[in-house]
């Protein structure tokens, strides 16, 4: 990723599981500069010392309920990105933490965006919808790049 130092906040947001999972790899980024993790809510979560969590509503698209927790999520975001202000949300999706990247993007935040892992020929939906804000997007497979073509390929995040 382009780094300079005129930046002086990341914000890390992934949603739980695997994709939490691959923001995880980029722990030695958080480390170096001054960073917080957003990510959703679950009961199977475990606890990160190494860097300050905040949380969202777990989501999930096929729920009834999946509209109130967007828009709850939609709050919480507004919430963050005012008490943290951070200048750059790097971001591995999914559904719980969009409103934060384009709300970020919305307010004059630099959105990196990393396509997920498991994807090599077709895009996710949050991929789909992040293409168009990101200031840059990421793609850990070659293919991806005929799905993608302004995306920048640097191999995958493991």
């Amino acid at each position: 990723m382009k780094a300079n130092n005129s930046f002086k906040k990341l914000c890390f947001a992934a949603s739980s599981g695997g994709h939490l999972e691959q923001i995880l790899m980029l722990r030695p980024l958080m480390k170096k500069y001054d960073s917080f993790l957003v990510t959703e809510k679950t009961s199977y979560q475990k606890n990160n010392p190494e860097i300050r969590t905040l949380y969202l509503k777990q989501v999930n698209r096929r729920e009834k309920k999946f509209p109130v927790l967007l828009l709850q999520n939609t709050i919480s975001a507004v919430k963050i990105l005012h008490r943290e202000k951070p200048d750059i949300i790097i971001s591995t999706g999914v559904l719980a933490v969009v409103p934060l990247c384009i709300l970020g993007k919305l307010t004059g935040r630099k959105l990196i965006y990393i396509e997920s892992f498991a994807k090599v020929t077709s895009p996710t939906l949050t991929g789909r919808i992040l293409y168009r804000f990101a200031d840059q997007f990421y793609v850990q497979w070659e293919p991806m790049l005929k799905v993608y073509p302004k995306a920048i390929y640097l191999g995958g995040i493991y």
